[in-house]
């Protein structure tokens, strides 16, 4: 009998606790994963900390958060014998996969909006005493179910490098797409977080002709540099809305940025980053996900600007792809390896959540080292 341990959520802002399970087998279209490490996102910090209720997600406690992940084939369900673009998947292969899964039946599956399905489930939200128990990134397995997407990962990425693809990557590509980023824009990014330097590195990739990075840490915004930002805004610097304003305008001739992106989960962000938009900008909200947090914005400045804003959350199946081959293409290019420095066992992930909660790591990844 095989065994995992999981780091049990059981309600906001307490510590969770590590327990043990059988690890089962994998049903008809099924796939058990061995997960080498799982990252802190920003999501999993709002859920710990009481921030995004799960529950407005379907989520049941106790639960297992996390789902930034990768890890190798365990055991596969029978029919499994490929991966999604059709490569032959054997176990004990790596892999990197979608957290969720779409139904492919609805109305929006339909018309090939699967990010948006009606009868969406993902990571994070069962009820990790029932079975099969592994239900989150932070265990030594994940059961990925039925009609998953999941693809084989290139010899020439590390697992680090790969592990932040499956959520921050995929979604910041496919975000960049709904608001049509186009080459010689100008873009303002409000966060130099994991997903802040995803983002820089992605516009730049898409052709942005210049890439503003805001944040309140030096560290971030020295690393953000390196994986191509053209300017920084130190907060510390400019200390309030108005002052930010003023340099996105004093840094973009007085137009003011094509494209906005908010990565930083407060609300009070959102005012301040459309007033940062020139005319026809476009606003992308990622990061609030705080159920009933509100803002006040001035809507006469969308209708006569012409100015729009989106909502992205998750991504298409075949941003994870692209995500892939642009992290393959670009490993030489970023530093992609000095995301990853601080690493966390699975008995300390309790210890890992303060230092990220504390912003005194820019991603924490935690590591599974069991056996088999």
């Amino acid at each position: 009998m095989t065994t995992g341990r999981v780091a049990v959520f059981s309600k906001p802002n307490s510590p969770m606790e590590i327990r043990e399970y059988k690890v089962p087998n994998p049903e008809p279209g099924a796939v058990i994963i061995k997960v080498s490490l799982c990252n802190i996102c920003g999501s999993d910090l709002h859920a710990w900390n009481g921030g995004f209720d799960l529950s407005s997600a379907g989520g049941k406690l106790p639960t297992v958060l996390g789902h930034e992940m990768v890890g190798k084939v365990h055991s596969l369900g029978e029919g499994v014998n490929k991966d999604s673009s059709g490569k032959t998947l054997q176990v004990g292969d790596r892999v990197v996969f979608q957290y969720f899964y779409n139904c492919g039946k609805c109305a929006n599956c339909l018309k090939g909006k699967t990010v948006s399905c009606y009868n969406r489930t993902m990571a994070m939200t069962e009820n990790c005493d029932q079975s099969p128990h592994f239900v989150g990134g932070y265990g030594d397995y994940f059961y990925l179910k039925p009609n998953h997407v999941i693809f084989k990962i290139p010899e020439n990425l590390e697992d680090e490098i790969v592990s932040g693809i499956n959520c921050a990557t995929a979604q910041l590509i496919y975000g960049l797409k709904r608001v049509n980023l186009s080459f010689g824009e100008t873009i303002v990014i409000q966060g130099a977080g994991g997903l802040g330097i995803y983002a820089t590195a992605v516009a730049k990739e898409m052709g942005a002709h210049q890439v503003i990075v805001i944040d309140g840490v030096k560290e971030r915004l020295e690393l953000v540099k390196e994986f191509g930002a053209d300017e920084v805004i130190n907060m510390e610097d400019y200390k309030d809305s108005r002052s930010r304003v003023k340099a996105v305008k004093e840094l973009t001739n007085g137009l003011g940025a094509d494209v906005v992106v908010e990565l930083v989960g407060i609300p009070q962000a959102i005012d301040e980053g459309l007033k940062m938009l020139s005319l026809s900008g476009r606003y992308l909200v990622v990061g609030n996900i705080t159920k009933g947090a509100k803002v006040e914005i001035e809507p006469s400045k969308l209708v006569f600007g012409n100015r729009s804003i989106i909502g992205v959350s998750t991504y298409e199946p075949q941003e994870l792809k692209e995500s892939l081959d642009f992290i393959s293409r670009t490993k030489d290019k970023y530093p992609y390896q000095k995301l990853f420095g601080s690493k966390f066992k699975l008995e300390d992930i309790n210890y890992a959540f303060e230092l990220a909660a504390e912003r005194r790591v820019t991603r924490a990844s935690i590591i599974m080292t069991s056996d088999d």
